[in-house]
């Protein structure tokens, strides 16, 4: 029976069991499967076989014996779906002894070639050195040549001389330790993070190559744990001296090591058990039991996690009616723009004013299939407003539902439908509030300031347009899953293209900081919606060492604000708008701005960057840069790679 399978945790419905000593494999893989576990996590090598580095060997001896079992133990489906192999952990292919290095070279070779004939799912690597550049070249030859299988590395959360240190000597002791620089790369020598790094970085962030994080007695602070989500992790091994003994004589985790877990099974990473008591089967049962359901919209959402998607260009394309019914799904984002509505009403009309029948000119530009206009009509009834709506819209599709809707739902004296581009449309009857939903990811990324600017002659003079303002914000951010799914693309275009996304897999190694503001109505003479921002991205000086793969992009909205409320629509995470239910609003997902090369940010170090809005005369781009810790390239340059279209 499988280790408490779920259908909604992805691949962490899986764990494993590793074990350092196998001597029967058939017998040790059917005890493994019946205990509940998925897989068994084995030495590649026999355990009483050591080879000789073949320029030691003696060309006219006896052959060896085999180093490893015969692959008919088990068929080709166990060895590739039960069976994760691991090299053998004396390996040390950057040894200073020549020997040594020469013997671990053709050890690790052997190992992985063994692997890749059993057409594992996965091998387990032992962790590298601060400066693996020879492990990390022979990984490199290997990951070139696999076809399915993936090189796993162990990483220890917390490296072997932190931990005897917090043993020894304290945690002062420890933390000194940890902070220590390496003369050589200048990155902490003890952090084993940083060797993660190092190895990724020289074999490209190659897709097929993961960590396999390792968790011990110790954890890190929780900055350095947040890091590891936007990594590659494939799994989390669990050593016995994780676990403590609680009240009733049985195994637990302490509460910080299960907080740590059950985040990474929430980003489907793996669970393995190097361990074999008989409590940890039915402690791992419990964490995976312990993490909440998903509700109903994270259903709906979950097809979109960590999927890049181009965005909509609503002005120079029309929307499918599939688009529009999930736009039109988010009650939140509805109820937000009938709140400012209902507060403009009220501040700009009396009491007396209403009672004498004063009616209010409202349109609705780009008015889709009327959840505008239904919010706006709303708003009105609530308040007694009396109200006049035109519902303005391009897209001939949408323009039927919006006369069927006007039909059946009785609005033939209250909304008149414009079939037509709110730039070109032309009418002599000026609106006292002007409502839009243009707002891009990036809040301007649907030409909402174009658009607007464009549409505020239709405005009174002392008009009111929802939305008033709005904000975009930039984060820099880990995220291996999205980097590599842009660059498995092969071309250049896809690197300098900004996507929308639902962030699940990502870390942000800074708090975002503010980057464009418009105003609605735009008052200036000579309208410019060309922006330039140069960010500093500041971090503590205890900060960790990480990964930046791009850049995570917001928004926050002011729709009203006046004496009758203040009124907000926001993806920003600090004010993300909640929905009646207490779950986020989701009409928008974040913006994902990738980095052609990611870019190591040591521990304590700022990040600075540049963003630019380019507006020519037939379309608007982005163009980016990062000039802090490393100086790089302009990306998007004249908008040769993406652009929206006037």
């Amino acid at each position: 029976m499988p280790l408490a399978r779920r259908t909604d945790l992805g691949d962490s419905n899986y764990a494993g069991l590793e074990v350092d000593v196998c001597h029967d494999l058939q017998r040790c893989l059917k005890e493994t499967l019946e205990g509940g576990f998925d897989f068994l996590v084995t030495p590649l090598a026999h355990p009483r076989h050591r080879r000789p580095a073949p320029s030691a060997r003696d060309p006219s001896a006896p052959t060896p014996a085999p180093f490893a079992r015969s692959d008919l133990l088990l068929n080709s489906t166990q060895w590739s779906s039960q069976v994760v192999g691991k090299t053998s952990p004396w390996i040390d292919a950057d040894s200073v002894s020549a020997p040594m290095r020469r013997d671990s070279e053709a050890a690790l070779r052997q190992e992985l070639m063994w692997a890749a004939h059993l057409s594992l799912h996965a091998v387990l690597l032992p962790t590298p050195s601060l400066k693996a550049a020879n492990y990390a070249r022979i990984v490199n030859q290997f990951l070139t040549a696999l076809s399915s299988t993936a090189l796993w590395v162990r990483i220890p959360v917390v490296s072997a001389e932190v931990e005897a240190a917090e043993a020894n000597g304290g945690d002062g002791a420890a933390e000194a330790l940890a902070k220590q620089i390496d003369p050589c790369t200048r990155r902490r020598a003890h952090d084993p993070f940083e060797r993660w790094a190092n190895l990724r970085a020289m074999c490209e962030g190659h897709p097929q190559l993961s960590a396999c994080l390792e968790v011990g007695a110790s954890l890190p602070p929780a900055a350095e744990l947040r890091r590891w989500v936007g990594e590659p992790v494939k799994a989390v091994v669990l050593n016995a001296d994780a676990f403590i003994t609680n009240k009733r004589g049985f195994p637990v985790l302490p509460k910080r090591h299960q907080e740590f877990i059950t985040t990474m099974l929430q980003k489907n990473v793996q669970v393995v058990l190097r361990w074999s008591g008989d409590g940890d089967k039915a402690y791992v049962v419990y964490l995976f039991r312990k993490i909440d359901a998903v509700s109903e919209q994270e259903l709906v959402e979950s097809g979109y996690r960590d999927y890049l998607q181009a965005p909509l260009q609503p002005l120079m394309d029309n929307l499918e009616s599939a688009t529009y019914e999930t736009f039109e799904k988010d009650a939140s984002k509805y109820i937000q723009y009938e709140e400012a509505v209902h507060a403009c009403l009220v501040d700009r009309v009396r009491d007396a004013d209403a009672a004498a029948g004063k009616v209010t000119v409202l349109m609705v530009v780009g008015a889709g299939r009327g959840p505008l206009v239904r919010a706006s009509l709303r708003a009105s009834d609530r308040c007694g407003r009396k109200m006049k709506v035109y519902a303005v819209e391009k897209n001939p599709n949408a323009v039927i539902t919006l006369q069927s809707l006007v039909e059946s739902e009785g609005w033939e004296d209250r909304v008149t439908i414009v079939a037509s581009d709110m730039r070109s449309w032309d009418f002599e009857e000026k609106a006292d509030v002007l409502v839009s939903e243009l707002l891009g990811s990036f809040g301007d990324n649907e030409l909402s300031p174009e658009c607007l600017d464009g549409a505020q002659r239709f405005l009174k003079e002392g008009g009111v347009s929802i939305p008033q303002s709005y904000t975009s914000y930039l984060a820099p951010m880990t995220s291996s899953k999205l980097w590599n799914d842009a660059k498995a693309y092969g071309d250049l275009a896809h690197m300098e293209t900004p996507y929308v996304v639902k962030l699940h897999r990502y870390s942000l190694i800074a708090d975002p900081e503010e980057v464009f503001t418009f105003h609605h109505p735009n008052e200036d003479k000579v309208i410019d919606n060309n922006r330039y921002e140069k960010l500093l991205f500041k971090r503590a000086p205890d900060a960790a060492a990480a990964t930046m793969h791009g850049f995570a992009g917001y928004f926050d909205a002011k729709l009203y604000e006046g004496p009758a409320g203040k009124v907000h629509c926001s993806i920003y995470p600090p004010t993300h708008t909640m929905g009646p239910t207490g779950e986020p609003m989701f009409s928008w997902f974040p913006i994902y701005f990738p980095l052609r090369t990611p870019v190591h940010v040591p521990a304590g170090t700022n990040v600075e960057a540049h963003c630019w809005r380019c507006v020519g005369p037939s379309k608007v781009w982005y163009e980016w840069a990062v000039t802090a810790p490393e100086v790089g390239p302009v990306h998007n340059v004249n908008g040769r790679s993406y652009w929206v279209g006037l």
